[in-house]
């Protein structure tokens, strides 16, 4: 099958499971746009994955499908930290099937397409690979969100929300900003598999955190803290929450080539037996691996001596609420707005802003 059929093909059986989605203004504020995709979950749950940038505080969205067919969706669930969100949607038409999250990250080079509504264009598909993987984004709210795909498939303003998709129809992200020419995010498909059932569920996910701020350990952090090569992340400051008084903030700097380099500081070098080499790595496992309340064992390189420590995770406060910086770009994030009626099972038959 030459290059050319197999994404007219790929288009003709994933196209009716994207939606556009829009949201209506009022005299104080303008509308918006954005796409989504019907995904079952485990549970039997037919509902749309989309962004939560794209429906913002709304309880309910106007939701069209790729042949034109209105429905109103109730939002379920929305994540400010992952920028995920639910829509319930009744009466589906007949002819969509729900998008399956691949199982695991593709692999730089995969082919990948980019499904929705670029520009208030329904419909649309661009093309790419994967350029990028496990990177991390900053959102418009400042905060970091790991493990996410980097793609030159172009994505633009309306693309939020919509699926980026492998060869075999797969949902291996979900599409989510431009990061500049040839370069798009998306979260992963772990991360929406983990969290989407959950917002299903309980109309919010609850976030583990340790309220500390790290630095990745590069050679002059290594240098300043007298360590024998870049690896780890530095605990730079130690908040008043789970690790506190377990581990130990940079309390002291050194000159290093002319700057200031914090030191004195704990090194997270794993945590549950997982290397920690960057801050992403840490993040990454905090988010896919772990629930508030478990506890973690933490390897620390500290004095030059190496410890460990065992910690009681969190759990993060919901965004634009105090001692929510952990995990941030260094702006507040809104909260979700109500929570509306669960999604319909199995029922079948902002960036305008432009999000």
């Amino acid at each position: 099958m030459s290059e050319e059929t197999r994404y007219q093909e790929l288009y003709r059986t994933t196209i009716p499971s994207v939606v556009s989605i829009y949201i209506a203004g009022n005299g104080r504020r303008p509308g918006g746009a954005g796409s989504g995709f019907v995904h079952e979950t485990a549970d039997g749950e037919w509902v749309v994955v989309t962004n939560q940038h794209v429906v913002g505080r709304e309880t309910e969205v106007d939701v069209r499908f790729a042949d034109g067919r209105w429905r109103v969706g109730e939002v379920v669930g929305s994540d400010a930290y992952t920028d995920l969100a639910v829509v319930g949607v009744p009466n589906l038409p007949d002819d969509v099937e729900p998008l399956v999250f691949a199982p695991e990250n593709p692999v730089p080079g995969t082919h990948v397409a980019a499904l929705g509504n670029p520009m208030g264009l329904d419909g649309s598909l661009s093309v790419g690979v994967v350029s990028g993987a496990s990177r991390s984004m900053v959102t418009q709210s400042g905060f970091v969100i790991p493990d996410t795909v980097q793609t030159d498939a172009p994505i633009n303003p309306g693309n939020s929300g919509g699926p980026l998709i492998d060869h075999s129809g797969r949902v291996v992200g979900v599409n989510r900003a431009r990061g500049g020419d040839n370069i798009g995010f998306a979260v992963s498909a772990e991360v929406a598999a983990r969290v989407v059932p959950t917002l299903v569920r309980d109309g919010e996910y609850r976030h583990p955190y340790l309220k500390v701020r790290t630095l990745d350990v590069s050679p002059s952090v290594a240098q300043a803290n007298r360590l024998d090569r870049p690896r780890g992340v530095l605990v730079v400051d130690v908040d008043d929450g789970p690790a506190h008084g377990i581990l130990r903030g940079s309390r002291d700097s050194r000159r290093v080539r002319g700057h200031d380099v914090p030191a004195g500081g704990d090194v997270v070098v794993s945590i549950d037996g997982e290397p920690v080499d960057a801050h992403e790595q840490l993040m990454r496992y905090l988010l896919l691996e772990t629930r508030p309340g478990q506890e973690v064992t933490l390897e620390l390189l500290r004095g030059g001596r190496r410890v460990e420590e065992r910690v009681r995770l969190g759990e993060r406060p919901m965004p634009g609420g105090r001692g929510d910086q952990e995990g941030r770009g260094r702006g507040p994030g809104g909260p979700r707005g109500p929570r509306g009626p669960r999604g319909q099972r199995r029922q079948r038959g902002t960036d305008i802003p432009i999000r």
